[in-house]
């Protein structure tokens, strides 16, 4: 009776030490083999696939030798220098690795690569030819209705009537306490920033016109409806013979307050349109905002008026141009696919 088939089952880390011992200490054998294949009828693609070549140009390169050198051909020929640690897929490991987010460092790495017969110093160089060091970026969690909700906001924008005013409004806060951005520093020199005694804090209200880019703001001493209704009343003052005055923002609680809604039955001329929930990525401001605080990061003031008068001259100095700019409105998903700035707008 013939007997069962019987197949090789190995684990993850046994394959890549094999193909480890394949081609490092075997791998003049792996040449021979290769030569074996060839005069077989198999391709150099063929060939490099089915023994894990990353190239076919290393299997023509090794014929080409035999047919020049024979046999004595095969082995590494002398060279400066040692031979390069780590198997010829260990890149590959370490980006595969390296997919999966989590703190790693290069010890970690190290251990889950199975603790190959290479120093920290070698692991580190291999990884740094893979990826770099720096930080994650988070990111908030996405409204399962968030399309549905940006459709409706362009479908709502294309019925209003000309004349409209469109702006989209956010706030943040300013703090005593210094901002720090990495920089470049003389060699031998770390800047020292000086930090307040007690932190402090004020909130600051910003709406762009996503037409001319004309940027307005009101700092206040704290986020409340109250002061949020004054700001909208500011906006309304502001274009006084506009139709009606849109302004697109987040779903704050400040912006959906029953304070908030009272003051809107109030003001009929004014529409405010939330978006979705945890995107504040469509929010134009938002890079507006992220400007501002690049602006006074690494800069230490005495008082909480100063940072403030940071913000004024901010916005002081910035054209409209440059507000388009770096909101790129066209970009959120609150506008229509064909928005473009409007060059000429109506006097």
């Amino acid at each position: 009776m013939r007997p069962p088939q019987t197949y090789a089952n190995p684990t993850d880390a046994e394959y890549q030490d094999l193909l480890t011992v394949l081609h490092h200490q075997w791998r003049v054998a792996l040449r021979a083999v290769v030569i074996l294949l060839s005069a077989d009828g198999m391709s150099p693609a063929e060939i490099a696939e089915l023994l894990h070549y990353d190239d076919p140009v290393t299997v023509r390169r090794w014929i080409r030798r035999h047919h020049a050198e024979g046999l004595p051909g095969l082995p590494d020929r002398p060279r400066s220098g040692r031979p390069r640690h780590g198997s010829a897929r260990l890149g590959e490991r370490i980006r595969a690795l390296l997919a999966t987010p989590k703190a790693w460092t290069t010890i970690r790495i190290w251990r889950a690569l199975g603790r190959p017969a290479i120093s920290l110093h070698t692991t580190y160089r291999r990884i740094r030819e893979q990826a770099r060091w720096r930080r994650p970026r988070l990111i908030a969690r996405t409204d399962p209705d968030h399309d549905t909700i940006c459709t409706r906001i362009r479908a709502h924008l294309r019925t209003l009537p000309a004349g409209t005013v469109l702006l989209a409004e956010d706030e943040t806060y300013l703090e005593l306490l210094a901002k720090v951005r990495a920089c470049w520093q003389p060699h031998g020199l770390r800047h020292r920033i000086l930090t307040p005694g007690r932190n402090q804090r004020r909130s600051i209200y910003g709406a762009v016109n996503l037409t001319t880019g004309t940027f307005h703001h009101h700092p206040s001493v704290k986020a409340v409806s109250e002061v949020f209704c004054h700001f909208l009343q500011h906006l309304l003052d502001t274009y006084p013979h506009a139709p009606a005055v849109v302004v697109l923002c987040d779903n704050d609680t400040t912006h959906t307050s029953r304070h908030t809604r009272t003051w809107l039955d109030q003001h009929p001329r004014l529409h405010l349109i939330t978006g979705a929930r945890y995107s504040p990525q469509d929010n134009p401001v938002e890079r507006i905002w992220a400007a501002l605080k690049h602006h006074i990061a690494n800069t230490a003031v005495t008082t909480l008026n100063d940072r403030l008068r940071q913000a004024h001259t901010f916005f002081h100095h910035r054209t409209p141009d440059q507000n388009l700019t770096t909101a790129a409105p066209w970009t959120s998903p609150w506008l229509p696919h064909n928005y473009r700035q409007n060059f000429w707008p109506g006097a």
